[in-house]
């Protein structure tokens, strides 16, 4: 299974935290990579930096075989053959259907085109009867779902979900399990990137699974080695709930 995006040696600092130490990842085309860790671990760092949000301050991300500068001019474009998910559900201040709208119309589709793609995912979600309605006015899951849809109407390349369903009730955290397996099932060249602190939800979704400790990866692994036989004891204490950050 080939890369999409591949980090060498990468590490980020803020001040004098060390929020991510000499990383190397590849996200391969056509999987689910689960980066599991406790709060501070550096994930979500780590995550903005796959997203070309913000640059390394050292190593070097690659995409498609390429070497990519979240600083570059380029980096815009590369942006948006991605979507991305934050823990919070972020939208903007007009209707639901002008939401999904809005992320069609940055990437110059035409205003037909728009029209009946907002129309397919506004039934999918069951939003049709909300549809001219402010988002802000929906409920946290239904934002939430909002916002997954936002980032995935356009047919990105690369999803990267940085904690989605932590404040969710269960029901809205299936509904947005299941729509992610359905935007994986959409082709073999989708990759997935998926941070979270939740074991359970990386049994159920993953495909491989990174242990980040401390700002560094300490395993990576197939999700059934990781969680039944793990190389390294600390990952085997976390599986476990005996580590301690």
């Amino acid at each position: 299974m080939t890369a999409s995006m591949e980090l060498h040696g990468v590490a980020k600092r803020y001040k004098e935290v060390a929020a991510v130490r000499d990383v190397s990842l590849a996200v391969r085309k056509g999987e689910i990579l689960g980066i599991l860790g406790p709060s501070g671990a550096g994930k979500s760092t780590l995550l903005r930096i796959v997203g070309l949000l913000e640059p390394p301050d050292s190593g070097t991300v690659k995409l498609d075989d390429r070497a990519v500068d979240a600083r570059s001019v380029e980096a815009p474009m590369l942006r948006r053959k991605m979507g991305i998910v934050l823990q919070k559900p972020v939208v903007l201040n007009r209707s639901v259907r002008n939401n999904l709208a809005y992320a069609l119309r940055i990437r110059g589709w035409d205003e037909a085109s728009i029209y009946m793609r907002v129309d397919e995912e506004l039934k999918r979600l069951g939003l049709g009867d909300r549809s001219n309605k402010n988002a802000r006015v929906l409920s946290g899951g239904e934002m939430q779902r909002l916002c997954f849809a936002r980032s995935t109407i356009h047919d990105p390349d690369v999803l990267l979900l940085d904690e989605f369903a932590a404040n969710l009730d269960p029901a809205n955290v299936s509904l947005l399990e299941q729509m992610i397996r359905q935007f994986a099932s959409r082709g073999s060249s989708k990759s997935i990137v998926l941070v979270t602190h939740n074991l359970f939800q990386a049994k159920r979704m993953c495909d491989r699974v990174a242990l980040m400790w401390d700002g560094e990866i300490i395993e990576i692994a197939a999700k059934h080695k990781f969680f039944e036989d793990p190389g390294d004891e600390r990952t085997a204490a976390f599986v476990r709930g005996e580590l301690v950050y």
